[in-house]
């Protein structure tokens, strides 16, 4: 894969998919399901600046965050759908 360095305090999100059957076992087709709203953390910025100082990113590559459904822009690297956010846009990380 192509390396992407995001700048300041962007991170690069790959989706994680969701389930594909609900848990009374009925199967969503493609076209009902929404887009999801997990992901796993690709790429993270050196950090924002305030100040003058560099802050440095709570999250990390290989975290699994979950983000707004409008987060972000998508983008396609290598053949790969990708998101491109800033920290902010993030809501937590799934421990």
């Amino acid at each position: 894969m192509t390396k992407f360095r995001p700048l300041h305090d962007r991170v690069v999100v790959k989706r994680i998919d969701s389930e594909e059957k609900t848990k009374g076992g009925i199967i969503i087709p493609d076209t009902a399901k929404e887009k999801p709203q997990e992901g796993e953390v690709i790429a993270v910025g050196p950090g924002a600046r305030d100040d003058g100082k560099l802050v440095p990113l709570d999250v990390k590559v290989g975290d699994r965050i979950l983000f707004g459904k409008w987060s972000g822009t998508e983008v396609k690297i290598d053949g790969v759908e990708l998101l491109i956010m800033k920290e902010s846009d993030i809501m937590g990380v799934i421990a």
